[in-house]
């Protein structure tokens, strides 16, 4: 294992090795060893759960896969006797497993009922599981080989597997994995802490907006959002157009005449009406 960690710090860079969930410290099942391919048994009241009899070892097929139950921890495979990984929560099948499934198997009885098995060699498991699980087989047959047996009601396997979880979480082996989980889940957030690299600007720039006053945050942000109106060049021309234009009309309008008013003469005017004055008196 600390070959493997040297050599993964070797070759995948530190950022890589963040998002990688390595399982340190959990170690790997034993191997079973197999004269031959298992057969197996599919068991009553747990639909498509098929486990082999002829071993002390807790080895089940369900869905696809091989799981195997060792010192409190769950591990499955592809393959019934090598590939193991480690699995980090209980199966969802396992809780409708009877736990005296193997007392039974042994009678050839079932809660009284006998129990005709037949071994299902490994070939014909390969070919036909996934078949049989698309298709319901053994719950449409709803005996599994259990002569006048009758399944439970739905209410009644709730119940069952409630009372098996509880019996589940109190084995010891079960209780000490879950302990070492929880030390390693508190282990985790430390160990991304210290691979992950520390970028300081971003967090200067944010103490350093968080240190201006409000009102100068405000201002800057309504700069930065409302748009510059750019006014147009003839409108601002125009006022002083406006009062170049108005003395010029100022003097058309006191030229002008206004009704009712005398308009005084000029000194040409006056001197033109004395002579015309002068020249009449002397015709008189």
């Amino acid at each position: 294992m600390g070959s493997i960690l040297l050599a993964l710090v070797m070759v995948v860079p530190v950022r890589a090795m963040a998002g990688i969930d390595i399982s340190v410290g959990i170690a790997l099942p034993p191997p079973i060893v197999f004269e031959a391919p298992p057969e197996v048994i599919v068991l009553p009241d747990a639909p498509d759960v098929y486990v082999d009899p002829y071993i002390d070892a807790d080895l089940f097929f369900w869905n696809g896969w091989w799981w195997r139950f060792w010192e409190g921890r769950w591990y499955r495979s592809h393959y019934y006797d090598r590939g193991w990984a480690y699995y980090n929560t209980v199966p969802a099948f396992y809780f409708d497993v009877d736990p005296g499934w193997r007392g039974y198997y042994r009678s050839h009885e079932w809660y009284g009922h006998r129990w005709d098995y037949a071994p299902i060699p490994y070939a014909r498991l390969q070919q036909n599981w996934r078949g049989w699980h698309t298709n319901h087989y053994w719950e449409r047959h709803g005996s599994w080989g259990v002569q006048s047996y009758q399944p439970r009601p739905q209410q009644q396997k709730k119940e069952l597997r409630l009372q098996r979880q509880e019996q589940y979480h109190q084995r010891p082996e079960v209780q000490q994995h879950l302990q070492q989980q929880k030390e390693r889940e508190v282990r985790r957030p430390q160990d991304q802490r210290q691979t992950q690299p520390r970028v300081q600007q971003p967090q200067q720039q944010q103490q350093k907006q968080q240190q201006r006053p409000p009102d100068v945050r405000k201002s800057q942000e309504q700069k930065q959002i409302q748009p510059r109106v750019q006014q147009p060049p003839q409108q601002q021309h125009q006022p002083q157009i406006q009062q170049q234009q108005r003395p010029q009309q100022q003097p058309q309008q006191q030229n002008q005449p206004r009704g009712g008013q005398h308009r005084e003469e000029s000194p040409q005017q006056k001197s033109q009406g004395e002579h015309r004055r002068g020249d009449e008196e002397q015709r008189r």
